[in-house]
């Protein structure tokens, strides 16, 4: 399973962060940028992506429907992106976890 960012978050997060989750990428490099968050749901769903946001709609969205997809929610707020990287970062071993449990749909780092 592979990390998709949104909109809000840095597209440079899938290149500073492809060291430990290669094959991540941003909803602008699938011109999703303008779409419903439903239609981004669908899109990670069909093409195994777990979706990294700071939007409370997916979890939302996750709680009621469970996965796939997965998402992480990063609950930093407004912060930049060397911040985000590193809290990524430190959530490794939580975010594997969530990946390749398949009980796990979605998780909160702070």
């Amino acid at each position: 399973m592979k990390l998709l960012f949104d909109q809000n978050l840095s597209r440079k997060l899938t290149t500073r962060l492809a060291d430990i989750f290669p094959d991540s990428s941003h909803v602008q490099f699938h011109e999703l940028q303008e779409m419903t968050d439903t239609e981004i749901w669908e899109f990670a769903r069909r093409n195994d992506f777990c979706i990294v946001t700071q939007d409370v709609d997916f979890i939302e969205r996750s709680r009621l429907y469970g996965s796939p997809p997965k998402v992480i929610w990063l609950r930093c707020g407004n912060a930049p992106t060397n911040y985000i990287e590193a809290l990524i970062r430190s959530g490794e071993e939580a975010i594997l976890e969530l990946l390749n449990n398949p009980n796990l749909h979605c998780l909160e780092l702070y």
